[in-house]
């Protein structure tokens, strides 16, 4: 159950920062935006690491295969990403279709096992579920 609540102040921090970033972006530039986004998200995760856990700073490049140590670069195209889709389309719009791209690409990873990930059957149910997501965002969008 907590993993629910977890996931639900994540969206809505995600939805919030698309927002503030969107803004930032207005007195600045995109990747200037971007890069201070970055820039504080480490100050904060350098403060949580010091008053945390302290385990070594290097313990990631331990990490195999080393491709997965690109998460970080990907941050950077998301945070681009979100602020263009969210300057040009709206914070609601860019959210719902940013939501379902992550089911629909969350999903193939499950069914192809890609990235480490525990391969999944295919699921009907499943299907029918991204199906209707993507019925709601037509839905939505419908003027």
């Amino acid at each position: 159950m907590i993993g629910f609540f977890i996931a639900l102040i994540s969206g809505a921090l995600m939805s919030v920062q698309g927002v503030f970033n969107t803004q930032v972006t207005k007195s600045s530039s995109i990747w200037v935006a971007s890069a201070f986004v970055q820039f504080t998200a480490l100050l904060v995760c350098l403060g949580a690491w010091l008053t945390t856990d302290r385990s070594s700073l290097l313990a990631p490049l331990k990490v195999e295969p080393k491709y997965m140590l690109l998460g970080g670069a990907i941050g950077a195209f998301i945070t681009y990403t979100v602020i263009k889709s969210m300057d040009t389309l709206g914070p609601a719009r860019a959210v719902m279709l940013i939501v379902v791209a992550q089911l629909l690409v969350a999903y193939v990873i499950e069914l192809l096992g890609w990235f480490g990930v525990e391969k999944q059957p295919w699921e009907w149910r499943k299907a029918v579920g991204m199906a209707i997501a993507i019925a709601g965002v037509i839905i939505f969008k419908w003027k």
